[in-house]
């Protein structure tokens, strides 16, 4: 080996330019690049428009606002509302200088909403126009709150809020009066973008803390080709609400890429969103599946169609197989369904659009950034990790590791964050999600899962949305009730259900009753509300029942 000249003078190593991964690069690429593409909101009148230049303008100026209003880095900014440009430029304009965006779900009760800001602390609460009776009553509960601030959106025109103490800024006139532009970039990567609560329906509701750099990565992981794959060729419907851990990303991705960007405000009915659609040139849209049922019931009663539409990314709730069929074949899209959960950021695993056949069963793959892992109930690792049912365990770059005002971790030594959920990955790497570990149902010492009845049910033309619940009885400790809503103008007994259960589950797994709800109760993240539903129809048998 030839030893190396003496007096050769040392040199250094290169290195890489130092450059934060923090929120405010995406709204600065935008109006960079891609200046002149428009964020739409949707209203009962008018949409209102406006450029990705214009709006990061604006998102600077109301940064000088808000330290106006002393908050500074590192403080939680209360965010009540409906997708807007407005919420855009709140986001955009607390982030920029390090102030954390607490998105607040308006459709939560008032006593678990005044619950997550008092533990956020928050001081200042911004609230669209028609939540001002829901704002009087936090604002009275939560002593901690010294300013509100009223959004001005498309169809307005509601009261003010009362709010006793608290004073009172019309959006507009808090830009007009204190808007001042002020430096953005001054903010450390790791340090907190966003904290949102998860729903609390199946208990206290727990925070997780968003950081500049993990939701930087996840919106790396949420653009993958294989995963909502956004180009600036896309006008993309966010019809997901932006308190839903974080609009699933998409205020972030969207102009990260340029896409255009079209936000339904509160109105999301099925002729509202197909205005919306036509209007704008809508070729890609996300949102829960209760949403896009409401759009093909819609087009099926006025024989319109959404012919720029080409995706619908679904999410938040399982998905049965006929309403799959039904919106691939009324609205002629490709229909992606996802997996993922807040304590992910959320996402988890997307169907790929290039799948060669859509099963509503399977979630897709996880993307570059997320890896998963199917244990046993103690959380020992699966010697097979394909085809085989266990729990979901999750860990990566924009998972939780500790919830908000927790001591303990929420994941074990290795950094695997149990998600509650049972799934099976199968040969391709498809997650297939089987249940809740905490809905199944022990009948006579054996395990029912809920999520297998439901996907056999669910892919019958006839069922809108189906649920089952365990229900106490004497003799073998819990047995299945059957919840049904049939689709509209659909008339069955209940043993065309049965039948289709017979052939591919044990006899002893049959649901002891089938009940049909005209509306399935949902939970405020657009799932179905099992605590309802256990409330309405869960009550134990009686011994002289049997």
């Amino acid at each position: 080996m030839r030893k190396p000249d003496q007096s050769m003078t040392a040199t250094v190593p290169g290195a890489i330019q130092p450059y934060g991964l923090t929120l405010d690069r995406f709204i600065d690429h935008a109006a960079k690049w891609h200046g002149a593409t428009e964020v739409v909101t949707g209203g009962a009148g008018a949409s209102a428009r406006i450029s990705y230049a214009a709006l990061r303008e604006r998102s600077r100026r109301l940064s000088g606002a808000l330290w106006s209003l002393d908050l500074r880095e590192g403080d939680n900014l209360g965010i009540m509302g409906w997708n807007s440009q407005a919420q855009m430029e709140c986001w955009y304009g607390a982030v920029g200088i390090g102030i954390v965006c607490h998105t607040l779900n308006p459709r939560l009760a008032k006593e678990h909403l005044a619950a997550m800001i008092r533990q956020a602390g928050n001081r200042v609460l911004v609230v669209s126009p028609d939540l001002v009776d829901l704002t009087d009553a936090l604002v009275t509960a939560c002593p901690a709150i010294e300013h509100v601030i009223l959004l001005d959106e498309p169809g307005g025109g509601f009261r003010a809020p009362r709010c006793g103490r608290a004073t009172i800024w019309q959006y507009e006139r808090l830009l007009a009066d204190s808007g001042e532009a002020v430096a953005w970039g001054q903010v450390d990567e790791n340090a907190p973008a966003g904290l949102c609560f998860t729903s609390g329906t199946t208990g206290a509701p727990k925070g997780i803390t968003y950081t500049h750099r993990s939701n930087y990565l996840h919106t790396v992981h949420q653009l993958q080709a294989d995963a909502s794959g956004l180009t600036a060729n896309d006008a993309l419907l966010m019809a997901v609400p932006m308190f839903h851990a974080n609009g699933w990303g998409f205020p972030f991705s969207a102009p990260a890429v340029g896409a255009k960007l079209v936000l339904p405000g509160r109105h999301q009915d099925g002729a509202s969103l197909a205005r919306l659609i036509n209007a704008e040139g809508v070729t890609v849209a996300a949102g829960v599946p209760t949403v896009w049922l409401g759009l093909a019931d819609h087009l099926d009663a006025t024989g319109e169609a959404v012919p720029s539409l080409k995706r619908v990314m679904l999410g938040g709730s399982a998905v049965p197989q006929a309403l799959l069929d039904r919106l691939e074949e009324r609205l002629g899209v490709i229909v992606q369904t996802s997996w993922g959960m807040t304590e992910l950021s959320p996402l988890g695993a997307t169907m790929p659009v290039s799948a060669p056949r859509r099963d509503a069963a399977k979630s897709g793959r996880p993307p570059i950034g997320v890896d998963l892992l199917i244990t046993d109930a103690e959380g020992n690792p699966l010697p097979k990790q394909r085809g085989q049912e266990g729990r979901l365990q999750a860990r990566g770059a924009s998972v939780v590791e500790r919830y908000f005002g927790h001591a303990d971790p929420a994941v074990n030594a290795d950094g695997w964050f149990d998600t509650g959920d049972l799934a099976v990955i199968d040969e391709q790497g498809n997650v297939s999600i089987t249940g809740r570990a905490k809905d199944l149902i022990k009948s006579g010492g054996e395990w029912i899962n809920p999520g297998e009845i439901e996907t056999i049910v669910g892919a019958l033309p006839q069922v809108a949305q189906a649920a089952v619940i365990g229900r106490g009885h004497p003799k073998w400790g819990e047995r299945p009730i059957l919840i049904v809503e049939p689709r509209k103008g659909a008339e069955f007994s209940d043993d065309l259900l049965l039948d289709a259960l017979r052939p591919r589950v044990a006899r002893w797994w049959l649901p002891d009753t089938i009940v049909r709800v005209l509306t399935m109760p949902l939970a405020t993240t657009g799932k179905i509300d099992r605590q309802r539903l256990r409330a309405d129809y869960g009550k134990a048998v009686r011994g002289e029942d049997l």
